[in-house]
């Protein structure tokens, strides 16, 4: 049901950075995650995002990822880059050279900074015109807690309206659905793509709310294309069914191993040699991650047989 042009719909997983034992970059292990989610099933791609650990790499680190990323990807699926700053003038420089490099579609978080500095609407407004006035391809607005910066649905869809290039939501916050169903009523044809985030959580209550793409983690596309696929067809049936098989792991890697869940269940299938997060980010409990592996080995995952 997805298609490599606009609009864009689907499962766009998010990439995880692939380290080495000593936290540096382990470039062929990136190249060989990537190759694995697109086998996968992968309608598109997410790069430099939050589940990325985009928060532990240097600038000049992302453009070493950017630039791989995108070159071993090749045009094979779409990529979208993460390119949030606070600075619009960084930010807009950022979504220009991920748009040089080949990046499908920009996602970008609303200026924030630490706990207390945030922007009032009006510059939340003139941020993302700025941004959008620098690029040509789409921007995804992805809302989400982290930021802690409300967002009205009234808002988002204004800016739909308005900004030529805003057209993609992921949408992450408490009742998604219901903010999703107000801001397709609310934006009509300007919101091209109403996603659903936050690892499938809500994946099925966001589909009856009218998303048609998902960005999850990146260890079971698979899994995903199994609950969505049926659903864009039709077929609420079979996905209610296969939600229900994968929501166990669903639920673990968005309540227990978060963003380490991908990279440990590829290390277990043989694809990447080291599946640590970067310091001061802390791997997950061995118990934790224990529970990981027996709920993916109960439904036999792509990530677990793909490099044997």
């Amino acid at each position: 049901m997805a298609t490599s042009a606009r609009p864009y719909r689907g499962v766009f997983p998010v990439v995880p950075t692939i380290f080495t034992e000593t936290g540096d970059l382990d470039l062929a292990g990136q190249t060989r995650c990537v190759d694995f989610m697109i086998d996968a099933g992968s309608d598109g791609l997410c790069i430099l995002a939050n589940f990325s650990e985009q928060f532990v790499l240097t600038d000049a680190e992302r453009d070493v990822l950017m630039e791989t990323i995108l070159g071993h990807v090749a045009g094979r699926v779409p990529v979208i880059v993460t390119t949030t700053h606070f600075s619009t003038a960084a930010c807009a420089a950022r979504s220009r050279r991920a748009q040089e490099l080949g990046a499908a579609m920009v996602m970008v978080m609303p200026p924030y900074h630490g706990a207390t500095i945030r922007v009032p609407e009006a510059g939340i407004v003139a941020f993302f015109q700025r941004v959008s006035d620098a690029i040509d391809i789409p921007i995804m607005i992805q809302d989400a807690p982290v930021s802690g910066t409300a967002l009205s649905a009234e808002l988002l869809a204004r800016m739909a309206r308005e900004i030529a290039n805003v057209a993609y939501f992921k949408v992450e916050v408490p009742q998604a659905a219901a903010k999703l169903r107000r801001l397709i009523e609310l934006g009509g044809d300007a919101i091209e793509g109403p996603w659903d985030g936050e690892e499938a959580i809500t994946l099925l209550a966001d589909l009856d709310a009218g998303a048609t793409g998902a960005m999850t983690g990146g260890g079971y596309p698979d899994g995903i294309r199994q609950i969505i696929d049926p659903f864009l067809a039709g077929d609420r049936e079979a996905a209610v069914a296969a939600y229900g098989r994968w929501l166990p792991l669903i639920n673990h890697e968005n309540r227990q191993c978060g963003l380490a869940t991908a990279k440990i269940l590829m290390k277990e299938g043989g694809i990447i040699a080291c599946d640590a997060v970067r310091h001061p980010l802390a791997d997950p409990h061995p118990a934790s991650r224990a529970g990981l592996l027996d709920a993916a080995r109960r439904l036999d995952p792509l990530v677990l047989r793909w490099a044997r």
